[in-house]
């Protein structure tokens, strides 16, 4: 938890500039060191912030990143609460991302073979059999403190071999999901979260200010059980 750097913003703008700045200098740190710079993004406010303010990064070059997601809903491309098919909308065409880069769920199978589907895309994008080590990921934050599709209380909290796994009961509609799992999350080289809005001022005091060892705290709030490297707030 010594690690956790949290920085408030007066206002969305700001912190989406700042951000976007962050993405770039972990792309290029990883960009120098080895082949690809793999980020994972999630849904809600992150996709207006980055469809903002990533094209707005001077000289940035997005050949050899490699995204895939938290989380998604188990909904076709079309619909509204597709989290790629928000990115394809607002992002994607913008920093001209190569389509086989990008990692996305099979929305047209059943939610068990969809999670087995899309561990075995990360598998093979990260040549391993191991977990996935992202340089970076971008998670979201429910006034709950769930974040990915991982819920207070819920099952997928005690997964610990699975790196991708289906929900089929999700406490927030749609119900069905497929989601990192915290072995996942917690491999990432760099984890941001980011979160606007006042309503999960709460939640925030306890996440930024408890650690997984904390058994009080850590099953209500996953985000408190996160290896998180920077909190990007503004309320």
């Amino acid at each position: 938890m010594s690690g956790r750097r949290v920085v408030v913003f007066p206002s969305v703008a700001e912190l989406g500039s700042t951000l976007a700045q962050l993405v770039s200098s972990r792309a290029e740190k990883a960009l120098n060191t080895g082949a690809s710079f793999s980020l994972g993004l999630s849904g809600g406010s992150l996709v207006s912030i980055l469809s903002k303010e990533l094209p707005a990064v001077p000289n940035l070059d997005c050949s050899r990143w490699l995204i895939g997601f938290c989380d998604e809903r188990l909904v076709p491309f079309t619909d509204p609460e597709s989290t790629y098919g928000l990115y394809k909308n607002q992002l994607f065409g913008k920093i001209s991302i190569p389509e086989e880069r990008i990692l996305a769920i099979d929305p047209s199978l059943p939610v068990q073979e969809c999670a087995d589907d899309y561990a075995g895309k990360l598998s093979k994008a990260f040549n391993t059999e191991q977990i996935p080590v992202f340089d970076m990921l971008l998670l979201g934050m429910g006034p709950d403190g769930h974040t990915c599709s991982l819920f207070p209380d819920h099952p997928l909290l005690q997964e610990s071999q699975r790196t991708v796994a289906p929900i089929s009961d999700s406490p927030k509609p749609p119900p069905q999901r497929v989601t990192m799992t915290l072995p996942t999350v917690n491999a990432a080289r760099c984890v941001v979260f980011v979160s606007t809005g006042g309503s999960k001022a709460p939640i925030l005091k306890v996440s930024t200010f408890y650690c997984v060892s904390d058994q009080t705290f850590g099953p209500h709030c996953i985000s408190s059980i996160v290896n998180v490297t920077f909190f990007f707030i503004t309320y």
